[in-house]
């Protein structure tokens, strides 16, 4: 029903823990929900009465015994969520120890909206072998980040680069899309594309490759990313400031 913006977050689960069916649910009110929220530490800034909203909004569940079978399921469900991401912490932590300890961390952890995970994949699927990408062109093709160009006489074709390392694209995509939310230059990228009617996708490839070159250049000379440094960056800081 949309009611938190993540089924697998932790305020999600606890609600379904606690209102498990239609019946329970149905005991809320705006001042019951705020209760619950605040006994939860509940910080996302959504208030009670959007979340009482949201629940009236809500298509109808199963009431009486359907609906306790169905709570029985969904709790089944909550408690096989709860141990997967007791795991999912357990190997958050393993990758935390290892790119601590891997010489060309400082450079993933300091780009834009980069926590373990974003730059544990940015850092494995790159890699450390310098010579493998001796140009940023070479990077940005492997990844996908740019177009294919074909020429045959006269006719000239630019196309969509099927062709690429579909986990090196995964991880860079992920990353430019992400980083528009911390970067004011990244936004700036995605915002002009996007008002020029490019779909989404097409604005984080453009966005992908603006960060592969400063990506490629940050990995060379084994130096973090500043955005004072970045030219084009530090006229957005300047801007926003």
């Amino acid at each position: 029903m949309g009611l938190f913006t993540d089924l697998d977050s932790l305020i999600s689960l606890a609600f379904l823990t606690r209102f498990p069916t239609v019946d329970k649910a149905a005991w809320l009110s705006v001042k019951r929900f705020a209760t619950w929220l605040a006994g939860r530490h509940y910080s996302g800034g959504t208030s009670p009465e959007t979340f009482m909203d949201r629940l009236d909004a809500a298509p109808a569940g199963h009431g009486g015994a359907a609906g306790d079978t169905a709570g029985r399921t969904t709790l089944a469900y909550v408690a096989a969520i709860q141990a997967i991401r007791e795991q999912i912490d357990v190997l958050e932590r393993d990758l935390a120890d290892q790119l601590a300890d891997h010489p060309d961390a400082h450079i993933f952890t300091s780009l834009p909206r980069v926590k373990v995970v974003r730059a544990t994949k940015l850092l494995a699927e790159i890699g450390d072998a310098r010579g493998r990408f001796p140009t940023e062109a070479s990077l940005a093709a492997l990844a996908g980040a740019c177009p294919s160009t074909r020429q045959s006489g006269r006719r000239h074709v630019v196309t969509f680069r099927w062709a690429c390392d579909k986990k090196l694209r995964a991880a860079v995509m992920d990353f430019a899309d992400g980083s528009r939310h911390g970067s004011p230059w990244a936004a700036a990228i995605y915002d002009r594309h996007r008002a020029m009617h490019k779909s989404h996708q097409h604005a984080v490839r453009i966005l992908a490759r603006a960060w592969l070159r400063v990506i490629w250049r940050c990995w060379q000379d084994h130096t973090a990313y500043d955005p004072t440094r970045h030219g084009n960056a530090k006229a957005h800081l300047t801007t926003a400031a």
